[in-house]
């Protein structure tokens, strides 16, 4: 009898997979999607709406996004489908309609947009199963609502009683840009000019507004990139300000590089003429090579529906620039040119009336 066992036991332990009267194989059960609904969502810090999807499933799985032009596809590999309605209408202006379907490879959610976004315009993430709590595993999607259009303007020459939003770049758990040499670090530098330049708006008598005034996460500590620079742009947006300015300090692998750069978003005429009265006026003033006025596709100014752009004042990638960035004289004198800068933009936007 023990031999006729150890044989038995030999050939079990020696049965390929295949064999599966004597070794049956087991598998997770494959993932089912159970529910899917939308809501839309208001951030309290930043004032933006999302629409939010959230789907419920069995098990967890890896979700993966395809974004072709006004076609936003969900990939749910293993997943099959346990709903019954699989189409359906949703917000009607973040997106019009879904519709769920099978693949060779699982299951797709296809969601139909009214216009074509970009990357940084959605957010696919999934959340862990909570029994405690009754949640399950979920995947979500998150569509940002598309910005409104730009406003009309009427400018008129002077700063009193201008509406200036000051964006210091970086902050709290987002350094930016290190120096070599000091560890300069870009949020502290962005933080000093921008305090500076309000200090002057001030007794210029504008409405000045800070993103951040301290060192701190406008959105949240590591939040994502594009909930950072939206929560920064809804700043300028709900107060209505005349002009955006992004205060920033430039990198670059090669350390002689260096100099003053302006950006802005788009053909408005007005985002050029304040990105060219920047540039000319904080050149003039901090002594720094010109690099020059450039169109950048910069998230946090296509989110604007003002005037804005982004100011590359030095490079702490320089050694000399980066002592520069560190010194209050020098932060004094690229302050008083962005003033200047605004002031120039406000009189030629008065006279041109683009």
């Amino acid at each position: 009898m023990f031999f006729r066992i150890t044989v038995f036991l030999l050939l079990v332990l020696s049965a390929p997979l295949g064999f599966s009267s004597l070794l049956p194989l087991c598998s997770a059960a494959p993932a089912q999607l159970t529910a899917n609904r939308f809501a839309i969502h208001t951030d309290a810090v930043s004032g933006d709406k999302k629409l939010r999807i959230v789907l419920d499933l069995t098990a967890p799985l890896e979700a993966t996004a395809n974004l072709s032009g006004q076609t936003l596809s969900i990939d749910l590999p293993g997943a099959s489908l346990s709903l019954a309605n699989r189409q359906g209408p949703l917000d009607g202006r973040i997106a019009l309609k879904q519709t769920l379907s099978t693949t060779p490879t699982g299951s797709r959610l296809t969601i139909t947009l009214p216009e074509a976004i970009e990357s940084g315009d959605f957010n696919l993430f999934t959340l862990p199963a909570n029994a405690a709590a009754g949640k399950p595993f979920r995947v979500v999607l998150d569509i940002n609502e598309p910005a409104q259009p730009a406003r009309s303007y009427q400018f008129t020459p002077g700063l009193k009683g201008k509406v200036i939003v000051l964006d210091p770049g970086h902050g709290g758990s987002d350094p930016g840009a290190i120096g070599p040499a000091a560890q300069v670090m870009e949020k502290d530098v962005t933080l000093a000019i921008s305090l500076k330049v309000k200090d002057l708006l001030t007794k210029a008598g504008s409405n000045v507004i800070l993103t951040r005034s301290d060192d701190r996460d406008v959105f949240g500590p590591n939040a994502s990139g594009a909930d950072e620079l939206g929560a920064r742009a809804a700043i300028g947006n709900r107060n209505n300000a005349d002009v955006f300015i992004d205060i920033h300090a430039n990198s670059f692998r090669d350390p002689s590089v260096g100099g003053t750069a302006t950006y802005y978003y788009g053909s408005s005429s007005y985002s050029r003429l304040l990105a060219q009265s920047v540039q000319s006026a904080v050149t003039a003033s901090d002594g720094l090579s010109d690099r020059g006025v450039y169109t950048a596709n910069f998230y946090v100014l296509r989110r604007t529906l003002m005037p804005a752009v982004l100011l590359e004042t030095a490079f702490l990638t320089n050694p000399s620039e980066e002592a520069l960035l560190n010194n209050p004289q020098f932060q004094q004198k690229v302050a008083q040119g962005i003033v200047n800068g605004i002031t120039n933009f406000f009189s030629q936007a008065a006279t041109t009336g683009r």
